[in-house]
């Protein structure tokens, strides 16, 4: 039995856009269902959605025959959540609200087994070593690991370079709804000038050798990060395509049905 390869990690070395979809229903069934949809990856988030341990682990064996790669958020970056994310098999984290350089450092040794790092040593109760059948997983865990870090504040951004420098980072996120908060914007991420913001991000992780990232549902700004430079862009949620569609489809049909009526009036 061999170690799984990480496809993604392998795109974004590659430089190939890989476009992805937030998963916040928190349900292996819908989250298979998305795994058929074509996207390149698929984000299981613990953060703002009601996700646990047992429901991600449950949407990683769901999705695992896909090609779609499931990317997982823990609800902060914390070495006890990531160490359970990853013995349930999760190979990228995305993690959030990473403003220095030496939280970045912490995030990257909490994936690491010692000396690397603080890694807790379980894997004979790991789903991701296939309980000790993968040969070496001890020692070569790390190679399939994707390291996104997610920064969403103006201190972030002010750290950046240092943030993008650090080894073992593979990626650099960047959440529009945050920073647009700290920029004194909440609820514009749209604005132009978190956009700006972001682009000159883009391009100070991408000058430092590593992938940028960004949530961009709006088709436009997508394309304006990703001739940024971004190279994994999540272009929607799950939560707002059925909402959304739910609410066209309703819509849709009323409009067909008053159109239908007979006109009303005397005799």
């Amino acid at each position: 039995m061999s170690l799984p390869h990480n496809t993604f990690k392998r795109a974004l070395i590659e430089g190939k856009p890989q476009f992805g979809l937030w998963a916040a229903l928190a349900d292996a069934y819908v989250t298979e269902l998305l795994a058929t949809a074509g996207f390149d990856w698929l984000l299981i988030d613990n953060e703002h959605a009601p996700n646990d341990i047992r429901s991600t682990l449950a949407q990683l064996q769901a999705v695992a025959a896909y090609a779609s790669h499931p990317v997982v958020r823990p609800v902060r970056s914390d070495s006890a959540l990531i160490k359970q994310l990853l013995d349930i098999g999760a190979q990228t984290l995305l993690l959030p609200m990473i403003d220095t350089a030496d939280q970045a450092i912490d995030a990257v040794a909490a994936t690491r087994y010692p000396p690397q790092g603080i890694r807790g040593v379980g894997s004979a109760l790991a789903r991701a070593s296939r309980w000790n059948r993968i040969p070496d997983y001890l020692h070569t865990a790390a190679r399939e690991l994707c390291v996104l870090v997610q920064v969403e504040t103006l201190q972030g951004m002010q750290n950046l370079p240092a943030i993008a420098g650090v080894e073992g980072v593979d990626g650099v996120f960047f959440g529009p709804a945050d920073l647009s908060a700290s920029m004194g914007l909440l609820g514009k991420p749209g604005d132009a000038r978190v956009r700006e913001a972001i682009c000159n991000g883009i391009e100070t992780v991408r000058s430092a050798g590593k992938a940028a990232g960004v949530l961009a549902p709006d088709s436009a700004i997508a394309a304006e990060y990703l001739a940024a430079g971004a190279t994994f862009v999540a272009v929607g949620t799950d939560t707002g395509l059925l909402s959304r569609a739910a609410a066209d489809l309703a819509a849709s049909y009323k409009q067909t049905a008053e159109a239908a009526m007979p006109a009303r009036g005397g005799y």
